[in-house]
């Protein structure tokens, strides 16, 4: 290894990036290397008091939970001595990632985007010799991967930083890495991907319609919505109607509200109850449940991909889909199972059904969380930066599947992503959010 390269590990899903990278860290052992994996993580692992919807319910939020401002400048005071170049950096991170109006906001109220660039500056400010990225650019908008790259770069020149970088996207790849360690051969990695086969296609198709699905002209209409957090504004008389059959892709900065938005079309925030809002005919908080409407939606999102922290067996998170639940607290039945095995084989995870999900890497679990979204068959899905950490092959893959869900009637999509590549060709309605001031 030389000192001052920037090296790219790439590599298809499953093909041992992030276990190079392990190995790797482990071989250099010192207190100059940092290790930054980019799955979706509010906190540790073993932190058994996070759920679903905590990040939306403040008031369940521990009071001595540390603010994003509190997390940085514990990260900055223990780096050394203080000096100017190091109060520069502090003030250029913060500056590059836009986190000074977030320096007083809980960390459990982070976005997923803004919550990747706390860990970056967190790491960026013990100036370490060697850094590991592993999948450094999702869940930043546009604007910021580009940002980063440059700082990368500029970091690297700067302070002779060796810098490995593990990416499953080619679009990923800066142009200026020094040196590429394969985990797949070039030729598989640059392979077009195949489109999904004719037998899954036409068995998708074929799925039966449910006499009680909601098939009514409007799925939710928002009106005036407005959503604060203390002083803060999230989201500011914001209208919104999706009828019927829409396929809408949701887009803005990170930090826009996007999942906010989504959270209250998913019942699972509380300030729902204060708004005008309507959700498969019922007006929010005029006697229906949550279930009444989770039983219509399926959903995926980095808050729940953060929340299965057991290791239960994929088949078991694929089940819990069909209870709404995050866990299977019920054993399902033989036709249940049938039914996740077949949606597990749809998106080429069936074989496995039996392993457990924490010892899948971060492309498979997303696959068995799709998989999971789908498989009561909904009238709406909601897909929240549903390709994270997915490979174009897989990507190709579950952009058909949604493309041909959606080809069926009764079928409302939102999506949201900061890739446009990513977006299904159904795509037929558009909703931008601009960050609140």
């Amino acid at each position: 290894m030389e000192k001052q390269e920037i090296i790219a590990v790439i590599g298809l899903n499953a093909s041992g990036k992030t276990q190079y990278a392990d190995r790797l860290r482990k071989q250099l052992a010192s207190d100059s290397v940092r290790y930054i994996a980019f799955c979706d993580s509010y906190g540790a692992s073993t932190d058994r008091s996070y759920y679903l919807q905590l990040r939306w319910n403040q008031h369940d939020i521990d009071a001595e939970t540390p603010v994003a401002g509190e997390v940085l400048e514990r990260s900055f005071l223990l780096t050394g001595p203080d000096n100017e170049e190091r109060r520069t950096l502090q003030a250029h991170l913060y500056d590059l990632f836009e986190m000074r109006p977030l320096l007083d906001k809980y960390v459990i109220a982070l976005s997923s985007g803004e919550l990747r660039k706390l860990q970056l500056i967190k790491t960026l400010l013990a100036r370490p010799r060697t850094l590991i990225l592993d999948n450094p650019f999702i869940g930043l908008d546009a604007e910021t991967r580009e940002q980063l790259k440059a700082l990368l770069k500029r970091l690297s020149d700067e302070q002779q930083l060796t810098l490995y970088l593990v990416l499953s996207r080619a679009e990923d790849v800066p142009a200026y890495v020094s040196r590429t360690v394969w985990m797949t051969p070039e030729a598989d990695f640059r392979s077009t991907p195949a489109p999904l086969s004719d037998e899954k296609r036409e068995a998708l198709l074929r799925l039966p319609t449910h006499d009680d699905d909601y098939q009514a002209d409007t799925v939710a209409d928002l009106r005036q919505v407005s959503i604060r957090y203390g002083e803060r504004t999230i989201l500011r008389n914001l209208d919104w109607t999706i009828r019927n059959g829409e396929r809408w892709a949701l887009s803005g900065q990170n930090g826009s509200g996007k999942s906010t938005l989504l959270s209250l079309i998913c019942a699972d925030n509380p300030q729902a109850y204060a708004c005008d809002i309507t959700l498969f005919g019922r007006q929010r908080g005029s006697g229906e449940s949550i279930w009444d409407i989770k039983r219509h939606i399926g959903y995926v999102s980095p808050e729940m991909h953060r929340s299965y922290q057991r290791n239960l067996p994929c088949l078991q998170i694929v089940a819990s889909g069909l209870k709404d639940t995050v866990g299977l607290y019920t054993r399902a039945n033989e036709a249940e199972q049938a039914l996740c095995r077949w949606w597990m084989w749809l998106f080429g995870v069936d074989h496995l059904a039996e392993r457990p999900f924490l010892t899948l890497s971060s492309g498979e679990q997303r696959l068995v969380l799709l998989a999971r979204a789908f498989v009561k068959d909904p009238e709406l899905l909601i897909l929240d930066e549903p390709l994270h950490g997915l490979d174009a092959r897989q990507q190709r893959l579950a952009k058909d599947i949604i493309d041909t869900f959606c080809r069926r009637p009764n079928k409302t999509l939102i999506m949201v992503t900061h890739y446009e590549a990513e977006l299904p060709s159904c795509i037929t309605h558009r909703k931008y959010l601009n960050k609140q001031l």
